[in-house]
C-alpha cells in the first residue's frame, strides 16, 4: 500500500474527508509507535567513520535511535574488536588519564550528538557502528517497507488516531484499537521473532497436535 492508497483508505473507512497534514499526523504517529514497538530491518542503519588517534570522542550519526555494535578496525591487521558499551562515568573511572591511549575497549554515549571511547585511540581506526533510526516516513518516500510487507499495522495505527480525532464513538474506538494490536502482534511475530532466529539453529516453529 502506496502513501496515495493509505489516504484513501483513512477517509473511506472514516467517511470524513482531512486535510493533508491531519493525514500525515496519523501516519507518522502511526510509524513511530509501530518503529519504537518491533525491531524492524528498516530500522537497521551501518555507517563507518574515523576514530582519530589522541581523541576519545566520535560523532553519533544523524538521527541515530540506538546501536546494535560499535567495533573499530584495527589498521595493521585489519581485523574487528567489538567495544563494550559502559556508562560515561564508568570509562572515566577504567581510564583516569585521558592521555593514556591504546586500541579502545569500551564507549559510551557521551552526549546528544558523541561518543566517548576508552582508552583514547592511540592511532587512527575506522570504526563501523551498526545502528538503529527511523527510516523515511511514507509520507514523503511514497512507498516504505512497512506499507509495501504489513499494511495492516500502518492501516490500522492511522485509523486509530483518526478516530480519536474525530472523537468517535467508544465501541469504535475500541474496534479500531482491536484490529491494531491484532496486526501488531502478528508484526511482533515477525520482527522480534521469525526475522530472529533460522531454522538450522532454532528448528521450525512447531504447533501442538491437539
Amino acid at each position: 500500500m502506496n502513501y496515495t492508497e493509505l489516504k484513501a483508505n483513512i477517509q473511506d473507512v472514516c467517511e470524513q474527508t482531512f486535510t493533508d497534514d491531519q493525514l500525515a499526523m496519523f501516519t507518522k504517529q502511526a510509524e513511530q509507535i509501530i518503529f519504537s514497538t518491533v525491531d524492524l530491518p528498516a530500522l537497521r542503519a551501518n555507517q563507518t567513520g574515523n576514530i582519530t588517534g589522541g581523541n576519545q570522542y566520535l560523532t553519533m550519526p544523524t538521527g541515530m535511535l540506538y546501536v546494535y555494535s560499535l567495533a573499530v578496525i584495527d589498521p595493521t591487521s585489519a581485523e574487528y574488536h567489538y567495544l563494550i558499551n559502559k556508562d560515561p562515568s564508568f570509562i572515566r573511572e577504567a581510564y583516569p588519564v585521558a592521555a593514556t591511549q591504546g586500541r579502545p575497549q569500551h564507549y559510551g554515549i557521551f552526549s546528544q550528538t558523541s561518543f566517548i571511547v576508552g582508552p583514547t585511540p592511540n592511532v587512527t581506526y575506522v570504526a563501523e557502528l551498526h545502528y538503529g533510526k527511523y527510516p523515511e516516513s511514507i509520507v514523503t518516500a511514497g512507498t516504505t517497507w512497512l506499507g509495501d510487507q504489513f499494511d495492516s499495522a500502518l492501516l490500522n495505527g492511522a485509523l486509530v488516531n483518526a478516530i480519536r480525532f474525530q472523537k468517535g464513538e467508544a465501541d469504535m474506538v475500541a474496534l479500531y484499537e482491536k484490529l491494531y494490536a491484532q496486526a501488531m502482534l502478528l508484526l511482533k511475530n515477525l520482527g522480534d521473532g521469525k526475522l530472529e532466529t533460522d531454522a538450522y539453529r532454532n528448528g521450525v516453529v512447531r504447533v501442538p497436535v491437539k
